[in-house]
């Protein structure tokens, strides 16, 4: 019965679609104008009408030879048996013709009226269907076609060696998959296997990735949608959405749920102007309720990633949710080394790689970016018609996704040119002289990206941690190339923009978040967010005056070292500028060259 009603429904819109085009057309092709009956002779007597339609005794329609106006037919009413018409017709070389009006059946006038209100009928049908019980709850909603993507554990490839620099990770996931296979282990004793697990970290991971292996390693169903998937417009849509997800779980049972970005749909609730009433939290109630109504051990295992932990609701990372949390980490020197060694197996590589140098200057890297790096040094091959990928294909693509693509094309002024030399030339020899900072890969003058140049250090070593010491070195680092420009050119430019950004973000973490100003003592500062979406002040004016005072003096004093230790190499800045002019780019043994001559 309902796909009967649907299906007639869908005809009645078909049908009212094609009236109204039709209409369209019939005024488009036969626009009419209505003028009175001696203003319709006039127009015969002028010969500006070739042909005449009596439409009935009191109806006429006359064909203008030239549009005018838009109008294409004059219609008049009036007796149209007057003898004095037929007579001007006749003269004018006339001959008219007539039309016996169509009789419409009342029946079929009714239901043409009645078009424009069963399409409103039919639209209100589908949008609010069932709305006493929240809309979407209809199995035939077009709002309620939920993307849910379903695999099976046997189509699943992904297995955990697959899943490379995440050991951690894998461990804790491991007991998952135990259990999914050998759910009688645990209940004979008694044991409970988490019914979510939550993996945060940033992103690029492989978050989705060890959800994939997961099912995979457990030969399961694995059920699959996005956090943002859940949330519509239409109030209830969201809520009937995580019912349907929930229940194909069960019907599949033993199975994985993952749900990706649940940040999304899992955000801290009473937060915004309408708190507590918004689709968004209503979704994540009936989440709430869905993941509370398992039976324990009923071999159904949700999995969410999310790169925004902090900001989910604390109800769902409660203990009987999601009560497992699993941090997936950018991965270190070793894991960089697993993951390089994973996507270069369909790689042609030259002897020349070694996967160890790649990934000891790929700090910072995540999977996803160690992967685009593979791809990248393979096209880099491609383009220059090599028969395998070498190193230098590796450190073009790694200085490509760091620094930004070259852009040669730019042309520099002369005077640009030797600004932007002294700039990193004022880098390169601060950062070498400073005992923790990281070793100088590469100075080059080449614009790369938005910058005119670019002093590029590489870590000998994970860093886990920031000392104070560290820190201010790298702020007077970073205020090298400005002293650079000052004391040689007398001028400073824009190119330092940047770095006086990151130097003064850097002492203000110093001062308000790792307490390390003497004077603010070990506090944190910071101020947090509020729940009614506005920061709350947390600090009087005068400590506020004070951590204004402490940030500038630690980027005042750390300037003032630098410029020291340059005032004190100046032989070395002018021939580091001067070969930079030359050749554009130098690397770090030509630096060390430059410094100690």
């Amino acid at each position: 019965m309902k796909a009967a009603i649907n299906w007639l429904m869908i005809i009645l819109l078909c049908l009212g679609i094609a009236t109204f085009f039709e209409a369209i057309s019939d005024n488009h092709n036969q626009t009419k104008k209505t003028v009175e009956l001696p203003e319709f002779i006039s127009y015969i007597e002028k010969n500006k009408i070739d042909e005449v339609l009596f439409v009935d005794d009191y109806t006429i329609l006359g064909h203008l030879k030239e549009k005018e106006q838009k109008v294409l037919f004059l219609e008049t009413t009036g007796n149209t048996n007057n003898p004095k018409i037929f007579d001007i017709l006749e003269k004018n070389h006339i001959i008219p013709a007539y039309k016996k009006p169509e009789r419409q059946s009342p029946v079929i006038s009714l239901v043409v009226s009645m078009i424009p209100l069963m399409l409103f009928l039919g639209f209100v049908y589908f949008v609010f269907k069932k709305p006493m019980s929240g809309a979407g709850q209809g199995p035939n909603s077009i709002f309620n076609r939920t993307n849910i993507k379903i695999s099976n554990g046997q189509l699943i490839k992904v297995r955990f060696t697959d899943v490379a620099g995440s050991d951690e990770a894998k461990q804790e996931l491991e007991e998952i998959v135990d259990f999914l296979k050998n759910p009688d282990k645990f209940k004979k004793l008694g044991g409970r296997i988490p019914k979510g697990v939550l993996l945060q970290g940033p992103p690029g991971t492989g978050k989705t990735l060890l959800a994939k292996a997961v099912a995979g390693e457990a030969d399961v169903p694995f059920l699959f949608m996005s956090g943002s998937e859940f949330v519509e417009m239409f109030v209830g849509v969201g809520a009937s959405r995580v019912r349907e997800l929930f229940e194909q779980a069960k019907r599949a049972s033993p199975c994985v749920i993952f749900i990706d970005e649940i940040d999304a749909v899992g955000k801290q609730r009473g937060i915004g102007l309408n708190a507590g009433h918004d689709e968004r939290e209503q979704t994540l109630n009936q989440l709430l309720v869905e993941m509370d109504g398992f039976q324990p051990n009923s071999g159904i295992i949700v999995l969410a990633a999310t790169n925004r932990a902090d900001v989910l609701d604390k109800a769902l990372r409660r203990p009987g949710r999601f009560d497992r949390v699993v941090t997936v980490e950018v991965p270190d020197v070793k894991g960089r080394e697993e993951i390089l060694a994973v996507h270069v197996k369909e790689v042609k590589l030259s002897e020349s790689v070694d996967l160890k140098t790649i990934a000891k200057s790929t700090t910072g890297f995540s999977g996803a970016e160690l992967e685009n790096l593979v791809n990248e040094a393979a096209i880099s091959a491609a383009k220059q018609n090599k028969e395998a990928v070498d190193m230098t294909d590796f450190e073009y693509a790694r200085d490509k996704l760091t620094m930004g693509p070259e852009r040669k094309s730019r042309v520099m002024s002369e005077s640009e040119r030797k600004t932007t030399a002294y700039h990193e030339a004022g880098h390169a020899i601060v950062g070498k002289m400073l005992k923790n900072t990281d070793p100088i890969h590469k100075v080059t003058i080449v614009p790369r990206g938005k910058a005119l140049g670019v002093t590029q250090t590489l870590p000998d070593q994970d860093h886990l941690s920031m000392s104070k010491e560290r820190a201010e070195d790298f702020i007077a680092f970073l205020m090298g190339g400005r002293i650079a420009e000052a004391i040689v050119l007398n001028q400073v430019t824009t190119g330092a923009s940047n770095d006086i950004e990151r130097a003064t973000e850097l002492a203000r973490k110093m001062v308000v978040e790792w307490g390390m100003s003497e004077k603010l003592g070990p506090l944190n500062y910071s101020i947090r967010q509020s729940t009614h979406a506005e920061q709350s002040k947390e600090h009087s004016e005068k400590v506020s005056q004070l951590i204004d005072e402490e940030i500038k003096r630690i980027v005042e004093s750390n300037y003032e070292r630098a410029k020291a230790l340059l005032v004190s190499k100046m032989i070395a800045l002018h021939e580091m500028a001067k070969v930079l002019l030359e050749k554009e780019t130098i690397d770090g043994e030509e630096v060390n060259k430059i410094i100690h001559t």
